[in-house]
C-alpha cells in the first residue's frame, strides 16, 4: 500500500547518522545506513552464534529442563500444544524435530482450531489432549503464559505443564511447572524480542548442554539445523530484530540459501516463485508466512507443521501447494472483505481522513471470515493510518475481533483500559502493542465502538498522529546501481526494529502507466539534475501527478528481474505531487 498525499499528512525523518571511529564497511552507503542503525562494530557483522545470550539466562529454564529430561528417561509421554500462525507451526515442528534428535521418544502435538478453541491452552484443548494422546507432560510453545485455567485442568488430570512463550504475561501467571519466558516478571534475559520459535529453541540448546555435561550422546545434537525454522518463524511473527534475533534469523537464511534446509522449507518457496539461493526476510514475510498463515485462517494449522516435517520432496510438495490453494482462498476472501469494508467506510465518510476527526476505525459484518479478519483490521490501518479493531460473527452471543495499531498507541493497553474502566464489556482479550485479538458480547458493539474510539483519542493526547517515515537521506544518482540493489537486499536480516533502508527524493516523472488491472502504476523518472532515468513501481497506488511534473517519493532500491534480466527498480512506499510556489 503506497500513500499519497491525498491522505493524511506525512512527516519525513532523515536518520541521524553518528560519527563513529571505525569503518563498518568498505561501501560508504552501507557504512552510513548501518551506522544510523545503531550498528558500532565491524564485529556485528559476522552473526556468530557465539554472540547469542546464554539459555541458563532464562527464567524458570533449569525447571523445565528437569522436568523434560525426565520424562525423556522415564519414557513418558510428552504433548506439544502449539499455535495456529507461522510462528505457532514453526515452535511446534522445531519443537517436535529437536525432542527426537536429543532423544525423546513418545512425543506428539496439537494445535488448537481457531474455530473451535480458539487461542492457546484452553480448558476444552486440555480435556481434548487427555482424551486423545493421555500426555504426562504438555510441553506449550508460543502460548500458555496467560492460560491460567488450562494449566489447572491439566493439574486436575495430573498433567505436568512447561509453558514456553514470548508474549507479554498478565497480572496473574498460571500453575506451571515452569514458564520460560524472557517477557515475564524479574525475567533478566537480554534479548526480550524472541518469537516462539526462538524461546523453544533456547530451551532446546538448554536441554542439549544439560545432556553434554552428564556425557549423553545426545548432547551432541545438530540444533544448528533447526535454525532455518527459526528464522521463519521470527521473520513471519513481525518481532523487533535486535541483535539476538538479527543472529537467529542470518544463520537460519545462509542456511537456506545453501540448500541447507527441510524439503517443505523448499517446496514452500517453489510454490511461492521463491529462489533459495537468494531468500531474503522479505521472501518469507511475503511468501512462505502467508502460505502458512492461511492454514490456520481457513482450515487446520497441522498441515503446515506436516509440511514443514516432511522428509522428502515428494511428501512436502502435495502439502505446500494444499498451503498455497489455502492462501490463493485467503486472498479471494480478503479482497471480498475489503470491498464490504470500503462500503461501511464511505457510509461512515472514513474515507476522506482530512475531512474526518475520528481518531479510530471499528467495524463488524456478521458474515466477515474470522481467520481474515486481522489481515483486513491491518489493511485498513495502513490505508487511514488509524488503529483498528474488525468484528466477525462468532459463536453463540459473542463477536471475534481482531485489532492493529500504529505507533505510539499501545493497542494491547487500550483493551486493558477498556476492560478496567468498564467491567464485562470485554469477554476476553490479548496481545501486543501493534496487533491484539478479543472477543465481544455482540450487544456490546456499539458501545464498545464509542470506548474504544474515546481511549484512542486519549491515547493520541487529542491529535491525530501523522504518518511518519524514517529514510536513509538520498541516493545520488551513481548510487542507484545494480551493485548497491544486491548489496542491500542480503547485506542484512532487515525487519522490525532494523527496518530495511528507505530513500527521499524529488523526480520527474518522464511516463507512467496502470499495471495490474488498474491497481499499480509503473513508472519512469528522471532525476531532475541530470536527467538521469530509472524505472520505479507503485503498488495499490493512483496517480497524484502527470508526466513532466515534478513529484517527492519515499522509495527503496531494489532488482527488478524480468526474463533473467536485471536492472534496477525503485519501490515507492510514499508519492505526492510537488507543489511548485
Amino acid at each position: 500500500m503506497v500513500s499519497t498525499s491525498k491522505a493524511l499528512a506525512v512527516h519525513i525523518i532523515e536518520r541521524a547518522v553518528p560519527e563513529l571511529p571505525v569503518v563498518l564497511h568498505s561501501n560508504a552507503l552501507v557504512h552510513r545506513l548501518l551506522a544510523a542503525r545503531g550498528v558500532t562494530d565491524v564485529a556485528e557483522l559476522d552473526f556468530s552464534p557465539a554472540d547469542l545470550p546464554r539459555p541458563d539466562l532464562l527464567p524458570d529454564i533449569d525447571k523445565a529442563v528437569t522436568r523434560l529430561l525426565q520424562a525423556r528417561d522415564q519414557g513418558e509421554r510428552l504433548l506439544v500444544v502449539g499455535d495456529y500462525d507461522c510462528d505457532g507451526a514453526t515452535s511446534t515442528t522445531v519443537a517436535l524435530l529437536g525432542l527426537r534428535m536429543l532423544g525423546f521418544e513418545h512425543i506428539d502435538f496439537l494445535i488448537p482450531s481457531r474455530f473451535k478453541f480458539g487461542y492457546g491452552l484452553s480448558p476444552a484443548i486440555v480435556d481434548v489432549a487427555q482424551e486423545l494422546h493421555q500426555p504426562a507432560v504438555i510441553l506449550t510453545v508460543d502460548n500458555g503464559v496467560a492460560s491460567v485455567e488450562g494449566v489447572e485442568t491439566a493439574r486436575h488430570w495430573g498433567i505436568d505443564v512447561v509453558v514456553t512463550d514470548h508474549h507479554l504475561a498478565p497480572e496473574i501467571l498460571p500453575l506451571a511447572t515452569a514458564i520460560v519466558n524472557p517477557n515475564v516478571p524479574g525475567s533478566t534475559f537480554p534479548a526480550k524480542n524472541l518469537a516462539g520459535v526462538g524461546v523453544i529453541f533456547y530451551v532446546l540448546l538448554a536441554m542439549r548442554r544439560q545432556l553434554a555435561e552428564q556425557g549423553d550422546a545426545h548432547g551432541k545434537a545438530r540444533l544448528a539445523d533447526l535454525l532455518d525454522l527459526v528464522a521463519i518463524g521470527t521473520v513471519a511473527d513481525v518481532v523487533p530484530l535486535d541483535r539476538c534475533n538479527r543472529i537467529l534469523v542470518e544463520q537460519g537464511l545462509r542456511r537456506i540459501r545453501s540448500a541447507h534446509t527441510r524439503p517443505g522449507v523448499l517446496a514452500l518457496m517453489q510454490v511461492a516463485g521463491k529462489d533459495p539461493a537468494t531468500i531474503s526476510t522479505q521472501d518469507i514475510g511475503f511468501g512462505i508466512g502467508p502460505r502458512l498463515n492461511a492454514a490456520g485462517r481457513l482450515d487446520d494449522m497441522s498441515v503446515g507443521v506436516r509440511c514443514l516435517m516432511a522428509t522428502s520432496e515428494s511428501s512436502a510438495m502435495p502439502l505446500a501447494s494444499s498451503l498455497n490453494d489455502l492462501n490463493q482462498r485467503r486472498r479471494t476472501i480478503e479482497q471480498d472483505m475489503r470491498e464490504s469494508a470500503e462500503e461501511q467506510l464511505l457510509n461512515m465518510d472514513i474515507n476522506g481522513l482530512e475531512q474526518n476527526d475520528s481518531f479510530s476505525v471499528c467495524l463488524m459484518d456478521e458474515d466477515w471470515h474470522e481467520g481474515v479478519i486481522g489481515i483486513l483490521a491491518g489493511r485498513i490501518k495502513e490505508s487511514l493510518h488509524r488503529p483498528c479493531v474488525v468484528f466477525a460473527g462468532g459463536d453463540g452471543d459473542n463477536l471475534k475481533g481482531s485489532a492493529r495499531s500504529i505507533k505510539g498507541v499501545h493497542i494491547r493497553d487500550v483493551l486493558q483500559s477498556i476492560a478496567t474502566l468498564h467491567p464485562g464489556m470485554i469477554e476476553k482479550f490479548g496481545g501486543h502493542a501493534m496487533a491484539a485479538g478479543l472477543s465481544l458480547p455482540r450487544a456490546s458493539f456499539e458501545l464498545f465502538r464509542g470506548y474504544f474510539e474515546e481511549t484512542v483519542r486519549q491515547a493520541m493526547g487529542g491529535r491525530l498522529v501523522e504518518r511518519e517515515y524514517e529514510v536513509d537521506g538520498t541516493l545520488d544518482c551513481d548510487e542507484r546501481n545494480l551493485d548497491n540493489a544486491r548489496l542491500l537486499e542480503n547485506l542484512m536480516p532487515w525487519g522490525q526494529g532494523f527496518e530495511a533502508p528507505l530513500f527521499a527524493g524529488n523526480f520527474i516523472i518522464a511516463s507512467q502507466r496502470e499495471v495490474g488491472d488498474g491497481k499499480h502504476l509503473k513508472l519512469t523518472l528522471e532525476d531532475p539534475q541530470n536527467h538521469a532515468s530509472v524505472d520505479a513501481i507503485a503498488f495499490n497506488c493512483v496517480a497524484v501527478a502527470s508526466p513532466g511534473e515534478e513529484v517527492r517519493l519515499v522509495y527503496s532500491l531494489e532488482m527488478n528481474t524480468w526474463r533473467d534480466r536485471q536492472q534496477v527498480q525503485l519501490r515507492v512506499h510514499h508519492l505526492e505531487a510537488v507543489v511548485l510556489r
